[in-house]
């Protein structure tokens, strides 16, 4: 085909959506396209005058000499200010009332219908159409955008009120740990992890999985009674960077907490302190470990007879327990692990515990306790007072060590 025929064709097709501007200026860039007598073969071709080519030509000249301004201004059809206003300019109190709506208590009436209510897309549009204004809910989706709102969840960063010696006993606990560390002394980070449901139930987070094809689980998150709950109880070495979980399947008791700390030092802790003769640990102030618990001292009183090391422990101050190591460097990761997998059983959370690792040298082991461990435990005053427990200067109800009964010599520690 030749070029005359070409051009035709194009012209042909082209021409019914082509206005007379655009028009001239295809013609001129078909003609500056074919160099020397493109001109006249243009305008045989299409039947459009050599003079409307030729002020194409100059205004394409123009243009590729003008600012990126002028360019998109001359690539307009319409003027600015063309075309429908938006509902904000049409109505001047549209704003004013999306506003006092969203946030009530900052910039409206604290009575507003909106206030103890979901403020989806959707009530706003309906509210607003109450008060006048003619809006759909993408309307008001835009209007938000335009006022710098975006969907936000709830942050947690007020703790209340903080205890006067927090940052002193924050102070202690890295002193101790660093002192252990320098001693060749174990350190390890204890916490209960958060209770299981055992069966096929749903389990936050997404898994890939073929497209419409997710696995299924229970409607609703009823204790299923033959395989009940688990119960991770963690301790993390923090110079080791390894970590053990006791799955328990009874009571999260002090007699289980010790219990998981008995099975890391056998399972992982001696191996890799061979000549240690302390153990630091550190723990929050509540729950099964707590400073207040008696169990959890008679039960650490056991295991330090057991193993014959001296077990110092300091817990966390009140509202603190993130701060625990074990929370942001082990029990995260457990978690990212098994996102989005049903935990059907007991052996399966174990192996999900056990395969957690990471890019920094992360490692798990986890073991089932099927032992069980019933609440309600009493311990009364005389086996407190029978424990080998020296106070510390500091705090002695949040820093204590703990003899083992054939070494006591009674003194006092800093």
């Amino acid at each position: 085909m030749s070029n005359l025929e070409t051009i035709a064709t194009k012209y042909a097709l082209l021409y019914p959506v082509l206005d007379e501007r655009m028009c001239r200026l295809w013609a001129a860039s078909e003609a500056v396209a074919l160099g020397h007598g493109g001109l006249t073969l243009v305008a045989s071709a299409t039947g459009i005058t050599r003079k409307r080519i030729a002020r194409g030509i100059r205004e394409l000249e123009t243009l590729a000499q003008a600012p990126t301004v002028e360019k998109a201004r001359a690539r307009r059809l319409r003027r600015p200010g063309g075309g429908r206003k938006s509902a904000s300019v049409r109505d001047e109190t549209l704003l004013s009332d999306l506003e006092s709506l969203v946030e009530p208590v900052t910039r409206g009436d604290p009575q507003s219908p909106l206030r103890w209510t979901c403020k989806s897309l959707q009530k706003l549009a309906a509210e607003l159409r109450t008060l006048g204004h003619r809006v759909s809910h993408e309307t008001v989706r835009q209007l938000l955008k335009g006022l710098d709102y975006r969907l936000q969840a709830t942050r947690k960063t007020r703790e209340g009120s903080a205890h006067p010696d927090r940052n002193a006993q924050f102070e202690q606990i890295n002193a101790q740990t660093q002192a252990f560390h320098a001693a060749g002394q174990p350190v390890i980070s204890v916490d209960t992890k958060k209770k299981e449901l055992v069966g096929d139930f749903k389990n936050g987070g997404r898994e890939w999985r073929p497209t419409g094809e997710p696995e299924e689980v229970r409607v609703h998150d009823f204790v299923d009674k033959e395989l009940g709950k688990a119960i991770p109880y963690g301790v993390y070495d923090v110079r080791e960077n390894v970590g053990w979980v006791s799955v328990g399947t009874d009571h999260d008791t002090a007699a289980f907490a010790v219990h998981s700390v008995r099975q890391w030092w056998e399972q992982m802790g001696k191996p890799s302190y061979p000549e240690a003769t302390e153990l630091m640990i550190t723990a929050d102030g509540g729950g099964s470990n707590g400073s207040r618990c008696r169990l959890w001292k008679t039960q650490l009183q056991q295991f330090a007879d057991e193993t014959g090391l001296r077990v110092r422990v300091c817990h966390f101050p009140p509202g603190t327990s993130k701060w625990n190591k074990i929370e942001h460097r082990m029990f995260c990761h457990i978690t990212q692990n098994w996102r989005g997998r049903p935990l059907v059983s007991h052996e399966a959370i174990v192996n999900l515990i056990g395969s957690t690792t990471t890019s920094k040298g992360l490692r798990v082991r986890a073991a089932l306790d099927t032992n069980a461990y019933p609440t309600g435990i009493k311990v009364s005053d005389e086996e407190l007072a029978a424990i080998e427990h020296i106070p510390a200067l500091f705090h002695g109800d949040w820093n204590y060590t703990i003899l083992p009964r054939q070494r006591s010599n009674g003194a006092a520690i800093s």
